[in-house]
């Protein structure tokens, strides 16, 4: 969302890429234990080669021996010119470059290996978290539940963010996945949490090129980050401070003038007036965002989607509201290929 002449725009951005897999069931069995190891190692690496890194650096600090052996062997004669005195010869040896190696900076090879270091432990599975134990509950629950059904199902991990497609003992699919924030939206008076729950839900419908509604947490997201004030417009006309007023007319919002004059809106930008955003009401065109749910989605009910993004760089990440987001090959495949009925487990 961009500010444009105390206007917010919304941008969207499209994209795909191809993705499949055929792994056998255990794929998506991650074994926890494998990410302390990663990060085990990762740690022993990175002491090591800090280690290496003192042991250059000291040595640079020292003064390099110079073989002058060299000197010998050659048959030129070196002569001095008047007034040349040793600690005058002894200034300009000083100043001549060593013939010793070129000294590593400690420094930077810190830093190269912190890097490396990190990049291992973001490869490693994710350490299980629990929101509560009532949620450990219901992760391991919904696992069990997950490995006992015969059919096809999709299968999907909040902790590790990865999901699989599953037939029977074979996995058909497995893709990595943005999962909820689980964080906690406070604005004038009001709270939304952001998590999606663990438990078994079923695909209830799926829609090509959805459009996005967005619900009113949308709203007070963008007002706290633009500090605008947060209201909803009223049935019939909603009076701005200078006069005008806010009306819904064919299914868009508009301005009335004082003279009547009804201007419409765009319906890619947010209605700010008076330094207060204001949320259109649902079913006018204001209240559509496209381009926001990717090309396709799988409806789970309550709100809860599987669905693309634009924002490709927060596959794999905990960044949703409560939706599972997927690449758009991903989310394809599986709009192509899981039936309205199938089976949902997240654990």
């Amino acid at each position: 969302m961009d500010r444009m002449m105390g206007r917010v725009v919304r941008r969207m951005a499209v994209g795909r890429r191809a993705h499949a897999l055929m792994l056998e069931h255990s794929s998506y069995a991650p074994d926890s234990r494998s990410a302390a190891a990663v990060r085990a190692v990762a740690g022993a690496l990175m002491l090591t080669l800090l280690a290496l890194a003192a042991l250059s650096s000291l040595g640079g600090a020292q003064t390099t021996r110079r073989d002058t052996s060299r000197w010998a062997r050659t048959g030129q004669i070196v002569t001095r010119p008047v007034g040349d005195t040793i600690a005058d010869r002894r200034d300009e040896r000083r100043g001549e470059p060593s013939d010793s190696a070129p000294l590593l900076d400690a420094a930077a090879l810190a830093n190269s290996v912190r890097a490396m270091a990190d990049s291992v432990v973001r490869a490693a599975p994710a350490v299980q978290i629990y929101r509560s134990r009532s949620d450990s509950i219901a992760s391991v629950r919904t696992r069990l539940a997950a490995d006992r059904e015969p059919g096809l199902r999709i299968v999907i991990s909040l902790n590790d963010r990865q999901l699989w497609a599953v037939i029977g003992s074979d996995t058909l699919l497995r893709a990595p996945v943005a999962v909820s924030t689980d964080e906690t939206l406070e604005y004038q008076g009001r709270m939304w949490r952001f998590e999606t729950p663990r438990g078994v839900r079923t695909v209830l419908g799926k829609k090509a090129n959805p459009v996005w509604i967005p619900p009113e947490w949308h709203y007070a997201e963008v007002a706290r980050e633009h500090s605008l004030r947060l209201a909803v417009m009223k049935p019939g006309k909603t009076m701005l401070n200078d006069g005008r007023a806010l009306e819904v007319r064919n299914g868009e919002v508009g301005v009335v003038d004082q003279s009547g004059e009804f201007a419409l809106l765009p319906t890619d930008e947010e209605i700010i007036f008076d330094n207060t955003l204001f949320v259109p009401p649902v079913g006018s065109m204001n209240r559509r965002i496209e381009g926001e749910l990717g090309a396709h989605m799988l409806d789970t009910g309550n709100g809860f989607l599987l669905h693309g993004t634009p924002h490709k760089a927060t596959i794999g990440t905990a960044a949703t509201h409560g939706c599972i987001r997927l690449r758009d090959d991903d989310i394809q495949w599986l709009y192509d290929m899981m039936p309205v009925g199938t089976k949902v487990f997240i654990y």
